[in-house]
Parts: C-alpha cells; structure tokens; sequence
C-alpha cells in the first residue's frame, strides 16, 4: 500500500472517530421516548447499604488529635469549660446533620484559635515593621483579637451553616409535602410514602426524612420519629405539617386529605415567604435604576 493511500485511509478512520464521538456526545445525543416516560413509568430500585463499599473520609480532627495529642485536647477541654452551651452545640450540630461530637467542634475551635493568633501576630508584625516602634499593648492586643476571633468565629460559622442548610431545607419542603401527598394518594402507607420520596429526592430535607425513615425501621415509632425531625431543626413549616401528620395517625383521620391541606398550606407559606423576602429586597433592587437614571 502507498504511502498516500495510507495516510488517506488513517485520515479517514481518524474522521470517523471524531464524527461519532462528537454524535455521541450528551449535548447531541438524541433522548429516546423510553428515557422520558421512563421516571414516571417504573419505580426506583431500592438499593441496600449493606452493599455499599465506602472508605472513610479522612477527618481533620482526627489528624490533629494523632499529631498533637494531649495538648489539643487540654485546649479543647478549656474551651469548653469556658464557653459551655455545649446543649446548644449539639443542638446545631443535629440541625447540621453532622456526625462530629461537641468535642470534635472544641478541637475545631482551638485550630481555629491557633490559626487567629497566626494571623494576629502577622498583624502585629506588620504594624510594627510599619511603624518602626515595637508596642506591646498593640501586639497583645491584635494577638488577643486573634486569638478570641477564632474561637468566636467557629462558632459563628457553625450557626451560618445551619441556617444555611435549613434555608435549602425550607425551599425543598413545598416539593417534598407535595410528593408525600401524592403518594399517600396512590394508595401508599405512610411509611412507604416516606420511603418513595426518600429515593426520588436528594436534597437535605430528603436526607432528614432518610434518617427519620432508619429510626422508624429501628424500632422507634412512627410518631416519636417524626417528632424528632422537629426537634433537629426549627423550620415552623415543617413543623407545622409533622404535627398535623402525627395527629392524623393517632386519630385516625384521612391522611391523605390532611396532607393535600398541609401541602397546600406549604405552598402558600412559600409565596409569603418570597413576597416577603422581595420586600425588605425592595431598595436594594432600584440600584441598577437609580444608578442608571441620567441625573
């Protein structure tokens, strides 16, 4: 074979590679009608966990407490002592969905000291190569910022983060309450329903009801399950729908109606919720205007 003829079958072969690769492609790949019926035709499978191979992430805390050892946790066991509220730690740690203790959150804090005094002494050293002076109130005093600063900022960042999550959490309720009533509807029982929304959602809400649903089949009841979801969060929707659920299976009353009716109630409670939020949003949404309007 000629080199020419060569290199033009290579070329070819080449071309129609890349031809079918960029056909094969998401963006240009051609959904089939079985991939569109396919979520409202058949179920999810249920998968078991027991099957799951999964290796355990690597925890910073736990790092820290092999390489520093007693000292870390003496500092944590002072923090403790000195703060307390270790109730509402916990607390917002469940709200997080957290696995951490009140003890993993203390050697957090002290790493986030250690890294505050760092940053207070930076600061320090800059002002005084600045300045040209050394003044030890002002290093005492930036290092002490530092230090406190990091204390008080885990914990500030930890309540952000729970707010954040219930945030997320309160716009997935609507959906969520929606989906529960649809499937109490189509005949489901209360804890099957559960467990259909918990496979067809992913989001946090879905995650909390997954962890409700895990007591449940523990051997807690139904209810004192439920009434737990309410004590992790402060979400006044959502506790809202648990209580009319829970009177519902203890009297006996049409589960499906009440849950149409708190359903209903979420949905309105979302349009509050953004009317509202639009409101306090209203002067800051007439900069683009005013700073666009020729004076």
């Amino acid at each position: 074979m000629s080199p020419t003829l060569l290199g033009m079958s290579l070329g070819l072969v080449a071309a129609v590679g890349i031809l079918l690769a960029v056909r094969a492609a998401p963006p240009l790949r051609a959904i089939r009608l079985e991939d569109r019926l396919a979520p409202y035709l058949r179920d999810t499978p249920s998968p078991s966990r027991l099957l799951s191979v999964t290796a355990p992430a690597s925890r910073m805390t736990g790092l820290i407490r092999r390489l520093a050892g007693p000292s870390i946790a003496d500092g944590a066991r002072f923090v403790d002592r000195l703060l307390g509220g270790r109730a509402s730690v916990r607390r917002r740690l469940a709200a997080l969905g957290s696995d951490d203790t009140v003890e993993d959150f203390r050697i957090e804090q002290v790493i986030w000291a250690v890294l505050g005094l760092v940053a207070g002494s930076v600061a320090a050293l800059l002002f005084t190569t600045v300045s040209g002076t050394l003044n030890l109130l002002s290093v005492t005093l930036l290092c002490g910022a530092g230090l406190v600063g990091g204390v008080l900022g885990r914990d500030w960042w930890l309540t952000q983060e729970v707010t954040k999550r219930e945030q997320i959490m309160l716009a997935e309720f609507p959906i969520i309450a929606e989906l529960l009533a649809l499937a109490v509807t189509a005949g489901e029982s209360p804890v099957g329903a559960i467990d259909r929304v918990c496979r067809l959602s992913g989001g946090q809400l879905g995650q909390e009801l997954a962890e409700t649903l895990g007591r449940a089949r523990a051997g807690v009841p139904l209810v004192e399950a439920l009434q737990g979801l309410v004590d992790r969060t402060s979400l006044a929707p959502l506790a809202r729908f648990v209580d009319g659920l829970v009177v519902a299976l203890e009297r006996g009353t049409p589960l499906a109606e009440v849950l149409r009716a708190q359903a209903a109630d979420a949905r309105e409670a979302g349009k509050r919720e953004l009317l509202d939020s639009g409101g306090r949003k209203e002067i800051a949404m007439m900069v683009p205007v005013v700073k666009g309007y020729p004076f």
